[in-house]
C-alpha cells in the first residue's frame, strides 16, 4: 500500500512537471506533446505582415434563396501593400474606433476602460493595423456572376459628414460609408456605436440601379496575425485564434496552424451561427442572429496572417431594388453575462477548458459574492471559504487519515530499517500495523483527488475572468490579473505549502520524503509569476487547510511528531 501511495505521488509530481513544460513549449511556438497545435511565433522584429490575399479556399456554397447563384464566390485578393484611405475616428464613453474609408473597415479599436498590461499608461488596443499588429474587421460583397464586380473591403468609399464624438446626453454615434455607384451598383455601410456598449450595429445597403438582376453575397470577416497578445505569461497558456459557433457543432476553436495546413476542421455551412477571434480576456465577433443560410470560411491570407469569415447570400436584387442586411460586430471584454445575451454560445469565447460544467456555476457564485462584498479579492477569499465548508467532512476524513499515518510514521521507519533486506516481510508487517491502527494509507489521497476538479475549475475561472483586470484587493495589490509586484503573496503561498508538508506524515522512503519538500518549492517558482488573484486563491486554500489539519492533528495528539 505504501508503494501505491508513493507511486500516486510520483505520478502527480511528474505530470505537473510535464504540464508545465508543455505550457512553456506552446507559449514559445512549439508543438504540444498532447497533439495541440503550436502558436505561430512572431515574425522577425515582431512585425505583423500585411496579408497578401484575402481569398478564401473554395468550399461548398451555402444554399441560396430562390434565384440566387449556387456556385462558390471567392473573397477579393489584396495587394501586398494595400493603400489606406481616409481614417475616421469615433469616440464613445467606452471605445475609440478608427475606420478606414478603404472598404469601410474597422482598423483600430481602443478599449477606454482597460489598461494595457505592458504599458499601463495606454489603453488596451484590440483592433490594430500597424507594424506590430494586424487585426481588423472587414466586410463587402461578392458574387459568382461572371463579369460583375461588387464593392468590397478594397473599394475606396466616401465618408458622410457627421459628429465624431459622442455628445453629452446622446446615446449613439453613426458613421456612414458610400461606395461609388459603378454600373449602378452601390454599397452603403453604416456603423452605429452606442453609449456604454461594446457592440456596433452594422447596416449594409446594396442598391442595384443597373439593368440586370444581381445575386450578391455579403461577407463579414475578421483578419488577424498569428502572434499571441502582448503581456502573456510563460508559465500558463491561453488560447489565441479564430472560433465559431453553429447549432450542429456548437463552439469550436480553430488553431492558426490548422488553418495554415488547410485542415477541414469546422462546419462549412449552417442556418445560424457566428465567427470570432479570441484572445486572453478579449474577443471580437461578427453576429447575425436572424436565421438564414451562411457559409463559414477560414484561410491563411498572408505570411502569418489568418482570416475567418461568414458569407451570406442576400438573394436576388432586381433592377431598381435595394437589399438591406443588419449585423452586429462585438469587440470588447469577455464579460460572460453580457456575452450570453448577445448570441447563443457567445459566452463560450471565455475559455474554461474541459471543466466548463464546473467553472460556470463557480463564476456565478463568485459574481454573487462580489455583489455582496464589492471587491473581487475578498470575493475570491469568500469563494474558497464556501468551497472549504462544502468539502469540510471530506477534508476532515483525509486529514484524520494523514494524522494517523503521521502517528505510526516512526514505527514504519523502524520496520524499514529492520526489514530492509526482506521487502516482502516488511510489507506484511506494515499491513499488520495498518490493520491494528485502522489506518488507510490512501485515505489522505482519495478525498483530495475528488476535490481537485473543483479547484482546477476555479483556477480557470480566475485565469479567464476579465473582471480581475485592474481590480484591486488591498494595500499593494492593485491588479488581481497581474503578478504581485513585491512577491509577498507567492512567498506566503510557498511558506504555507512547506508548512503543510511538515503537518503531513513523513514518508518512510527517504527519496519520497525529499520529493515532498521539493514539490512546494518547484510550484512556488511558478507562482511568483502568476496573477495575484490566482495566488490569493491558493494561499487562502492553504491557510484554511492548515487550520483544519492543525485542529485534527491536535485532536489525534500528533502535532510535532
Amino acid at each position: 500500500m505504501t508503494d501505491i501511495r508513493r507511486t500516486l505521488l510520483w505520478v502527480v509530481f511528474v505530470m505537473s512537471l510535464v504540464l508545465l513544460w508543455d505550457g512553456w513549449q506552446k507559449h514559445n511556438g512549439q508543438a504540444s506533446m498532447f497533439g495541440g497545435a503550436a502558436k505561430p511565433a512572431a515574425g522577425a522584429g515582431g512585425a505583423a505582415p500585411v496579408p497578401a490575399s484575402a481569398a478564401v479556399p473554395g468550399a461548398a456554397a451555402v444554399p441560396a434563396p430562390a434565384g440566387a447563384a449556387s456556385a462558390v464566390a471567392t473573397l477579393p485578393a489584396a495587394p501586398l501593400a494595400p493603400p489606406s484611405g481616409e481614417r475616421v475616428t469615433l469616440t464613445t464613453d467606452v471605445v475609440k474606433a478608427t475606420f478606414d474609408s478603404l472598404g469601410g473597415s474597422l482598423v483600430r479599436l481602443e478599449l477606454l476602460a482597460y489598461r494595457d498590461t505592458v504599458d499601463p499608461t495606454r489603453d488596451v488596443v484590440l483592433f490594430d493595423q500597424s507594424a506590430k499588429r494586424l487585426y481588423e474587421a472587414q466586410s463587402g460583397l461578392i458574387t459568382t456572376q461572371a463579369g460583375v464586380a461588387l464593392p468590397n473591403h478594397l473599394t475606396r468609399m466616401s465618408v458622410r459628414p457627421g459628429p465624431r464624438e459622442l455628445a453629452a446626453g446622446a446615446n449613439e454615434l453613426q458613421l456612414r460609408f458610400e461606395s461609388p455607384a459603378v454600373d449602378g451598383r452601390q454599397l452603403i455601410t453604416t456603423y452605429t456605436l452606442e453609449r456604454g456598449q461594446y457592440t456596433i450595429a452594422v447596416r449594409h445597403e446594396f442598391i442595384n440601379q443597373g439593368g440586370t438582376a444581381l445575386s450578391p453575397q455579403l461577407y463579414l470577416q475578421l483578419v488577424r496575425d498569428g502572434n499571441p497578445a502582448e503581456g502573456g505569461s510563460k508559465f500558463y497558456s491561453t488560447f489565441t485564434g479564430p472560433a465559431m459557433y453553429t447549432e450542429a457543432s456548437k463552439f469550436k476553436k480553430i488553431e492558426f496552424t490548422d488553418i495554415a495546413k488547410g485542415g477541414d476542421l469546422h462546419d462549412k455551412t449552417g442556418d445560424s451561427g457566428w465567427v470570432a477571434m479570441v484572445q486572453h480576456y478579449f474577443a471580437a465577433a461578427w453576429l447575425v442572429n436572424t436565421p438564414g443560410a451562411r457559409e463559414f470560411r477560414t484561410a491563411k491570407v498572408g505570411d502569418n496572417a489568418y482570416s475567418i469569415a461568414m458569407v451570406m447570400p442576400l438573394g436576388e436584387v432586381a433592377p431598381g431594388a435595394t437589399k438591406v442586411h443588419e449585423a452586429v460586430l462585438f469587440a470588447g471584454p469577455q464579460q460572460e453575462n453580457q456575452l450570453a445575451a448577445l448570441a447563443p454560445g457567445l459566452e463560450l469565447v471565455k475559455d474554461y477548458g474541459w471543466l466548463t460544467v464546473l467553472s460556470k456555476p463557480l463564476f456565478w457564485l463568485l459574481t454573487k459574492l462580489h455583489g455582496v462584498l464589492g471587491n473581487w479579492g475578498w470575493a475570491i477569499v469568500a469563494l474558497v471559504v464556501v468551497l472549504k465548508i462544502a468539502f469540510y467532512w471530506l477534508n476532515a476524513s483525509a486529514y484524520r487519515s494523514m494524522g494517523k499515518m503521521k502517528a505510526v510514521g516512526p514505527r514504519l521507519t523502524e520496520l524499514r530499517e529492520r526489514y530492509k533486506d526482506k521487502p516482502q516481510e516488511m510489507q506484511q508487517q506494515m499491513m499488520r500495523i495498518y490493520r491494528e491502527e485502522k489506518v488507510n494509507p490512501l485515505g489522505g489521497c482519495l478525498p483530495i483527488f475528488v476535490q481537485m476538479p473543483f479547484f482546477i475549475a476555479l483556477y480557470w475561472v480566475l485565469l479567464s475572468s476579465v473582471e480581475m483586470r485592474n481590480a484591486p484587493w488591498l494595500g499593494w495589490i492593485h491588479d488581481l490579473s497581474a503578478a504581485d509586484p513585491y512577491y509577498i503573496l507567492p512567498a506566503l503561498m510557498t511558506a504555507s505549502s512547506l508548512f503543510q508538508v511538515w503537518l503531513n506524515p513523513a514518508p518512510p522512503d527517504p527519496v519520497q520524503a525529499k520529493m515532498m519538500w521539493i514539490m512546494p518549492l518547484a510550484f512556488g517558482v511558478m507562482f511568483f509569476f502568476f496573477p495575484a488573484g490566482l495566488v490569493l486563491y491558493w494561499l487562502t486554500n492553504n491557510i484554511l487547510s492548515i487550520a483544519q489539519q492543525w485542529f485534527i492533528n491536535r485532536q489525534l495528539g500528533v502535532i510535532g511528531k
